[in-house]
């Protein structure tokens, strides 16, 4: 029997990808320190030898949550370079920040809640500076050249807003549909932004 590689490569990559999801699942569930790697392979249903074949370590997962989710953002900006500035392509920045943050906000609440755990790991020492340079990049594409500092505030406020919003409400809010309609309005307030259908 033949295999399509493109297959092969799309199977992996689903693997990969649910492999994630259940670790950071059991890491919320029950903490980082006290998951093996062993149950997270039983969750699966995978042995442990074919999980090692993606992720070595425990350590090793969360680089590659956090990799993944800076990965989103790096292609927001590349995208955002390519468009012509102005109220609507400020929107559709907030607006593509919101759902890269709102699909990764279990990853940083877990990181959060595993403060203690997870502090001397070499991928918690880097995010921070990584994220850093992204949100300064966003911020400039919000504001422009020779932008104010007012006008850098908003924006990092902005950026800032969407992110505690995420993390802070989503298991709070009953409608999630409401809280996305609530944040995205507070933070296009925030950078002057109305997307172009909303104004027609």
């Amino acid at each position: 029997m033949e295999h399509n590689p493109r297959q092969l490569s799309t199977d992996r990559s689903d693997t990969r990808a649910r492999l994630c999801e259940v670790a950071l699942e059991l890491f919320a569930e029950q903490g980082y320190e006290k998951t093996s790697l062993r149950e997270i392979a039983e969750r699966l249903g995978v042995t442990k030898a074919a999980l090692y074949y993606y992720f070595k370590s425990k350590e090793d997962i969360v680089r590659s949550l956090v990799e993944d989710y800076v990965a989103q953002l790096d292609e927001l900006i590349a995208w955002a370079k390519t468009q012509t500035p102005g109220p609507d392509t400020r929107a559709q920045i907030v607006t593509r920040y919101l759902d890269i943050v709102a699909d990764g906000s279990a990853v940083f609440r877990m990181l959060h809640q595993n403060q203690a755990a997870v502090s001397g790991l070499a991928a918690a020492k880097e995010r921070g500076e990584v994220f850093r340079e992204r949100i300064d990049s966003l911020v400039d594409l919000l504001t422009g050249p020779h932008a104010t500092l007012r006008d850098q505030v908003r924006a990092a406020s902005c950026l800032m807003s969407v992110s505690f919003g995420c993390m802070h409400y989503q298991d709070k809010a009953p409608d999630q549909a409401e809280l996305r309609n609530v944040l995205l309005d507070v933070a296009l307030d925030l950078v002057d932004a109305t997307p172009a259908h909303a104004s027609a």
